[in-house]
């Protein structure tokens, strides 16, 4: 729950800074930018590993309906995963284009 409240107030943040013009085209951000999404990226890896984990491992103690929210929540926090790795590589590149 960590990551997904973190990484959503961070990203609406970031998104409300750069909509009314608060980087002013400096390279701070770009840096910024990708810190922060290879970070988010990390944080989200974690929590996808650690839940799929315990959906494996208490597959036995769910009823099935429990079992496959969970399910949908690993594949779920994939998803958001992939998407914000591959956001940090075109951040990453752009930092470096800089």
């Amino acid at each position: 729950m960590f990551v997904s409240v973190f990484c959503f107030v961070a990203t609406t943040t970031l998104l409300s800074l750069y909509i009314i013009g608060a980087h002013g085209g400096e390279t701070s951000w770009v840096t910024l930018d990708a810190a922060y999404h290879c970070t988010a990226a990390l944080f989200y890896l974690s929590a996808s590993v650690l839940e799929a984990l315990a959906t494996i491992t208490l597959q036995d103690g769910f009823i099935y309906k429990h079992y496959h929210e969970n399910i949908a929540a690993v594949v779920f926090s994939y998803v958001a995963t992939l998407l914000y790795v591959v956001h940090a590589v075109f951040s990453l590149i752009r930092w470096k284009s800089s």
